[in-house]
């Protein structure tokens, strides 16, 4: 390797979202030197910045507590975990809290005058994490892709290789630890904030040897109008939806979207947010008015005229799977190796069904302090020698290739992929014999990506995105034929009932043999109860 510009450091958080941002304000609080190294604008690129979520924010009174944590367990296949929802709902209430109070963050008002702080606007808030990223004494890497981890010579993560985009250089960052706070994986479908969200994560993490958990629950697609890219879906539940010939679409709505799915295989779909009475509507655009920006550009009116939906994919993004955490600081099980945000698995708190906006803010919020916290303490644990390890980086397939590089386009990569993972026949109206035939496909684009598809500089982050996203592919429909039933929204159309003998979570791991297993620790029957 030459001209590569070095750095060390006692955390790396790779990221910008609002996970990385809270890991790293947590580990430079806690004495760590920080480098944070995002693959666009910290502040402005991911999900979160693009628009306003909800959070995950009761206030701790037992009986509102008991109703937030009661209300999904159904709906996640009773695959959550008490201790852990009781935990982000903890951290996340002092954390919102702390946003309001040293941060000044402009929370609106309620009608008795005080704040409410279930809400986020995501660009201010984005913008405000960056600033007290920055005050904390963190250095903060923008247009600085990573590619592949670095290990020592017993395995531990060590940092971090990539690319600078506007320098032109490539980087390496030795240090104590590394938080990979990187997203989910939407596959460049184009849902708003989602294309840089490629699952770089899951798979650097995988290739140091960690494992993931829940990758079944990745058939995620939002609600958006046709030709747009918000996918904003909270509002929908206040709609109707009709067919082309103006018929209601029966039984669609609410968190159901499969009869949409399914008609749209068909014909156009037609959508109104006609069950909003007049304060409702009011309120909804003071609380998400990047929502309506489409809608006005357009000249729509969507409390009173219809218009043409689709339904766009955002895999783990929405959904739930990720990096499996093996200890309450968010550890994985890779010795300083740490996960939070939707890189890691979100059914801790959700179990088997997506968290939305709301459970998934508060998850990033609280996994990226407790990770950053980890990472800090394994860090400053190992004393300055740290810095000085040996490392050897270890990105595989679109990185190294096994046999002599071609000219292969990593967008036909990434097209090819999108082909199996897209379309609603495969991944959301899934049937064992499909999700077979697009493995088959898969597993066939992955040993051709691992003999040939390789870069350096600019082009390895196309290339190591690409082998990103079709691991994730093949990741999460192993895991889906391994659940034979239907629980949270892993639904099988021909498995379609709950199996009270598959009540336990799926591991996944693996890159060219992938093997899905049980979870060890069973899930107590309570929970279900």
């Amino acid at each position: 390797m030459t001209d590569v510009h070095e750095l060390s450091t006692d955390v790396l958080v790779i990221g910008g979202g609002p996970a990385a941002t809270w890991a790293a304000l947590r580990a430079a609080r806690a004495g760590a030197q920080v480098v944070l190294a995002d693959k666009g604008y910290c502040g402005t690129s991911g999900a979160t910045a693009s628009a306003g979520t909800g959070v995950w924010y009761v206030p701790p009174d037992p009986e509102a507590r008991e109703a937030a944590i009661a209300s999904r367990a159904g709906l996640g296949g009773y695959l959550a975990d008490r201790r852990w929802s009781e935990r982000v709902l903890d951290e996340t209430y002092d954390r919102l809290n702390e946003l309001a109070e040293q941060a000044r963050f402009p929370f609106p008002v309620g009608p008795d005058g005080k704040q409410l702080r279930n809400g986020l606007q995501g660009p201010e808030y984005m913008r405000r994490m960056r600033i007290r990223v920055r005050r904390a004494g963190v250095r903060i890497l923008d247009h600085s892709p990573v590619t592949e981890l670095l290990v020592d010579a017993a395995g531990a993560v060590a940092g971090a290789a990539g690319y600078r985009r506007q320098a032109g250089e490539s980087y390496r960052v030795r240090a104590g630890a590394v938080v990979l706070a990187t997203g989910g994986c939407a596959f460049q479908s184009k849902a708003l904030g989602c294309d840089v969200n490629t699952g770089d994560g899951a798979l650097f993490a995988v290739e140091a040897g960690a494992e993931l958990s829940g990758m079944e629950f990745s058939n995620a697609y939002g609600i958006a109008p046709e030709g747009t890219s918000v996918t904003k879906t909270a509002f929908y539940h206040f709609a109707t939806f009709y067919r082309a010939d103006g018929s209601v679409l029966e039984g669609a709505g609410g968190r159901n979207r499969s009869p949409i799915a399914a008609e749209l295989l068909r014909d156009k779909v037609f959508c109104r947010i006609d069950q909003a009475d007049e304060p409702a509507r009011a309120a909804m655009r003071r609380a998400q008015p990047n929502f309506f920006l489409t809608f006005d550009r357009l000249g729509i009116d969507p409390f009173t005229e219809k218009f043409p939906i689709t339904l766009i994919a955002e895999g783990t993004v929405r959904g739930t799977g990720g990096i499996r955490l093996v200890t309450d600081e968010c550890g994985t099980s890779v010795p300083g190796l740490y996960a939070a945000g939707d890189a890691a698995t979100r059914e801790l708190i959700c179990g088997g069904f997506t968290g939305g906006g709301s459970h998934n803010a508060a998850w990033a919020i609280s996994s990226g302090t407790w990770a950053g916290a980890g990472a800090a303490r394994y860090a400053l644990s190992l004393g300055a020698g740290a810095a000085g390890r040996r490392v050897t980086g270890i990105g595989d397939v679109g990185a190294r290739p096994e046999g002599r590089r071609t000219e292969h386009d990593p967008r036909q990569v990434v097209a090819a992929v999108q082909r199996e993972v897209l379309p609603y026949d495969k991944n959301y109206l899934r049937r064992g014999n499909v999700l077979t035939e697009s493995l088959t496909t898969l597993d066939a684009l992955w040993s051709e990506i691992r003999a040939s598809l390789g870069g350096d500089g600019a082009e390895r982050v196309r290339t190591r995105q690409a082998a990103a996203m079709a691991a994730h592919a093949r990741w999460m429909y192993r895991a889906a034929l391994a659940r034979t039933e239907t629980r949270g929204m892993a639904k099988r159309l021909d498995f379609p009932d709950q199996d009270p003998d598959q009540h336990h979570r799926l591991i996944t791991g693996g890159l060219d043999r992938i093997w899905v297993r049980p979870e060890q620790a069973t899930i107590p029957a309570a929970v279900a109860s």
